[in-house]
Parts: C-alpha cells; structure tokens; sequence
C-alpha cells in the first residue's frame, strides 16, 4: 500500500492546481503514463525530460545531499511539476521521486515552450508558477553546491557568476561550514582542490570555468567556432534583449551574446517600481528572466558566457571576435555593453571585494547579511531601490550619500519611502574614507565633507552603487568614444571621427549609430543616453528600425 503523504501548501502560486479545461489542452500534446512508488521521473544535474502533470498520486521533490534525501514539497493530483529551467533549456536543479503510484501526463518540452507562448491563460499560469519556484529555491539555497574558500578569487567568480545567472545553489564555506570537510572526504577531495561544483553525488567539477560551468547547468554558451547571421548584439541587458525581441520578430537571423548573464545592470535590482506594466513593480532578474523567455520564443540565440573582444570587417559582414577564440560573422551590431558601478577608491577596498563589498543587491547578497548592520552608498535610483530590499533583512541599515540632497539625483517615490522606513538611517554630506576589519569586514570609516569629521561605523557589508563606467574597452580605437569612454552616435561619432564627407553621401548617421556604418550602440553604454530601463528598451527596439533602414540600403561599404 502507498504511503500516505500530505501535500505542501500553495506559496505565492508557486503550486497552482490545473483545472479539467487546462488538463484536456495540455492532454492533446501529452501522453498518460502509469507511475509507481519510488519512480524518478527526472534527476538534478540532468536534462528534465517533460512536463509532467499529475493526474493520480503524489510526487515528491527532493534535494539529495550525498546518499540522504530532503524534502522540499510533495505534490498531488492537478500540479505539475519542473521550474524555470525548463523553459529554458538548463538541468534539473532537483529530483522528482513518485510517492503513491498513480498516473501523470508527460507534455514533450518543445510542445510546452509552444503552448507557453501562444496559449496566454495557460502560458501565463505556468510562467508565474516557475518565475516563483525558482525565487524560493534561490531563498532556501537549494541546487548545485560550491564548496571553497570565501578568500579564494576563483571561488568568488563561482558564485558571482552563479548568483548573476539567479541559479539556485548553495555556498559551503570551507573556514565556516562545519559539513564542508566532511563532503570533501567522501568524495575523495582535499581542501587544496577547492573550489569544487557539486551538480550531483556523480558528478563534480573541480575549478570550473564559467563556460564549463554554464555547459554543465545547460546555459546556452556558443556550440560553434562561427556564427553567421543577420544581427549580433553584444549585451544582453535590457537594451540587447529587447533588440534582440524586435529583431528575431522581424525575421532577423539574431544571435545575442554576453560575458557575465542576462539581465545586465537592471538584474541586479530587488525591485523596479516605476517601469511601465508592473504597477506592484517587478524585480530585475523577474523582468530579465521574462525577456529571455520572450527572445527565445522568436528564435534569436542567446549565448551565455561569451564576451566580445574585437570588431572587424570582412566580405560585407562584421566580425565579432568573441573568448576562447569564436567568430561571430553579422551584417548588423547592435552594441549593449552597458555600465558597471565604480569601485570606492579607499584602504580596505580590495582586501573586501566580493568577501563584504557587493556591487548588486539581490537575494543572494541579502542572505549574506541577515541580521547584520550594513551600508549602502550612493544617491541614485539603485541605492534607493538596495536600501529599501536589503532594510527588509538587515539589523540596521546606512544610507551613505556624498550630497546634501537625497532627491538630488533619486526618483521622489524612492525619497519618500526611505525616508518613511525606520531601519534606514541617511547620511548626507557622508564619503566612506577607509573599510576596516580583521578576519572579515567589520565597519567603514565616513568622513563629514563639510567638517571633515571622521568616525567608524559598524557594517558587515557594504553596497557600492556610485555611477558607472562603461563596457568598452575591446572598442578603444574602434570607434570614436566620448572622454568617460561611452560610445558617442549620430552627428557627434561622425564629428569626431572627422569623415563627415563619407556620411553626407548616405543622408547618415541614424541617431542610434557610431561612426562605424552599421553598427549600432544602444542603452547605458551610450554617451548621452538616460540611464532608465525604460529608455534602453525603447533605444533598442528603435535600432531594430534603423537597422532594417541601412540593411535596405545596401548594407556594409567595402572595407
């Protein structure tokens, strides 16, 4: 006889139950299949082979740590099963065990990513349902494991690259985690191996590139040495993705590509509360995980990691040399670098960077400092938005902010709400002068610049949102940048690049455009753009326009 197991609660429609209506439609693309008790329908670390609706018994998932199991929710007749990943191609994170037999339906993926899109009741249930199971494995640290030392620099670019990917997983501190050695021993490494991925007890990667990581997980990284197309857009932050949406929709053969994750600077955001559609707001991995959805629902092929590193001309197309030696061959670029936040130039800085200095304020920063007093520094929109999510699990927070005005350069919803919340505490006319701290960081020196007063104030963590430097290094001497290094377009690249005769001969520069014809620049990385995820997407959805303007003119000149 079957065990009888109770089933987990709803959380925030993370585990909505399907109706008759929703289960006849997804039975036209599925198949029944009997299942009994102890049956693995799909394991972590390995491609989930269906969407699986329960139609009788109760399934449960389950995060294995070595030969124990852990459960994490049991479900019913009229859930499904599976999260994000599934919709976009990535490994299962858990396995999913039959705890009384009965009968489940079994959709293939291709035909689940088909109704996704054009059944919205449907689509849109499943959506939600996934966006929130993988919002709850990332708070409950479930996934993969990286096991290292927090002073490890390849260790902190393991979990950099995994949190900016919003993959679910879970740190083990060799210097704090009292099970680290004992998981070390059986699987037969030392400390000195470290850091080491565990996807599953089978299989473990030891100091694993991100790339090598991304293949494993199932991010889709470039199969190929060459890539042909129509289109390339470096970046996939807010301003690539939706080039890239309105592109491959228009029927450009598209091809997106970035050095770190989708989302970009705008996936670092807690909340985005004033971007039009989302009147309750919406976080920026939510917004950047939607997009991606959406790109890949037209067809364009986004590859993760991959970083552009020069840009030349051949035969009418441009070439996009990417790491580890690709080519990417396009008649069109579309340039969505974006922006990184400076560093504080300060004692201490880079003793604590990635070990108490953050530059992104997401669930994965704020586990690291639940209960702990930290600082935020900076007076824009995303210092606000940190203050406000990371007041919601810290002690105590400080608001650092060089001017005397918080509105200054912060959107007035963000003023009123901080100033409205007891556990943030502002300083103005504040400068952090020194991060101090023995074993780990333990407090900031601040400096009153207009008394020059100094004192020491207690922090475990310290956001650093203070204005940006854009991605264009592997530009330099490429084409014409403005003196801070964003791309200068329209007019100005043709000015500054004195060859405006050239230009006049084709009625161009196009307002988006560089002074190279064709390629095109397009959100943060954009001299003179305003610096809103609102105005990326629209820069690069008009690229799109322009770039079906100079396609139909001819294209590239000769080189």
């Amino acid at each position: 006889m079957s065990e009888h197991v109770p089933e987990t609660p709803d959380l925030f429609g993370a585990y909505p139950r399907l109706g008759d209506a929703a289960m006849a439609t997804l039975a036209m693309h599925g198949e029944r299949r009997l299942t009994k008790a102890g049956e693995v329908l799909f394991r972590e670390g390995e491609p989930v082979p269906a969407f699986f609706v329960i139609a009788e018994g109760k399934v449960a998932i389950v995060q294995r740590y070595g030969s124990q199991d852990h459960v994490l929710g049991v479900h019913g007749r009229g859930r499904f099963l599976g999260e994000l990943g599934l919709l976009t191609g990535q490994a299962g994170f858990l396995r999913a065990v039959v705890r009384e037999a009965g009968e489940v339906l079994a959709v293939p993926v291709p035909e689940l990513r088909t109704l996704v899109a054009k059944d919205s009741e449907l689509g849109d249930l499943i959506l939600r349902a996934f966006l929130a199971r993988r919002t709850i494995l990332i708070e409950r640290g479930a996934g993969f494991r990286i096991i290292g030392s927090r002073l490890s620099l390849d260790a902190r670019r393991l979990r950099e690259f995994a949190a900016r990917n919003r993959l679910p997983h879970k740190w083990v501190d060799l210097e704090e985690d009292a099970e680290a050695e004992e998981l070390l021993r059986q699987l037969g490494f030392k400390p000195k191996d470290t850091p080491i991925v565990i996807l599953r007890s089978e299989r473990v990667l030891r100091n694993p590139g991100n790339a090598e990581l991304a293949r494993a997980i199932g991010l889709p990284v470039p199969r190929t040495r060459e890539i042909v197309g129509d289109l390339l857009i470096v970046g996939a932050g807010p301003a690539g993705l939706a080039a890239a949406v309105y592109g491959a929709s228009e029927g450009l053969a598209t091809t997106v590509v970035d050095a770190v994750a989708t989302g970009g600077q705008a996936a670092t955001s807690s909340r985005i509360e004033n971007y039009l559609g989302f009147p309750s707001g919406i976080s920026g991995g939510e917004l950047a995980e939607r997009a991606v959805i959406q790109v890949e629902k037209f067809g364009a092929q986004i590859c993760v990691p991959a970083e552009a590193v020069s840009i030349g001309q051949r035969d009418g197309y441009y070439t996009i040399g990417l790491d580890e030696g690709r080519v990417v061959h396009a008649h069109a670029v579309v340039v969505a670098t974006g922006a990184r936040y400076r560093k504080l130039d300060v004692p201490g800085m880079e003793r604590f960077e990635g070990e108490g200095v953050h530059y992104a304020a997401t669930m994965f920063e704020a586990q690291l400092c639940v209960r702990d007093p930290v600082i935020v520094v900076g007076g824009g929109n995303s210092a606000g938005q940190a203050s406000l999510f990371l007041a919601q699990h810290a002690a105590r927070l400080r608001l650092v902010v060089r001017s005397g005005d918080l509105g200054k350069d912060m959107s007035k919803y963000l003023v009123e709400e901080i100033t409205r919340n007891p556990g943030i505490q502002v300083l103005l006319n504040t400068e952090v002068k020194e991060l101090v701290g023995d074993k780990g960081l333990q407090g900031a020196v601040v400096e009153d610049n207009r008394t020059g007063e100094r004192r020491e104030i207690e922090a475990t963590a310290v956001f650093v949102f203070i204005g940006a430097e854009p991605h264009t290094r592997w530009l330099a001497g490429e084409m014409a940048l403005d003196d801070k290094g964003f791309i200068l377009t329209g007019p100005d690249a043709v000015q500054a690049k004195g060859d405006s005769r050239q230009w006049e001969e084709t009625g161009r520069p196009y307002p988006l455009e560089t002074s190279r014809m064709g390629v095109f620049a397009v959100g943060d990385v954009r001299s003179g753009s305003i610096k809103r995820v609102a105005s990326a997407v629209g820069e690069g959805s008009m690229a799109i326009r322009l770039i079906h303007e100079h396609l139909h003119t001819g294209g590239l000149p000769p080189a």
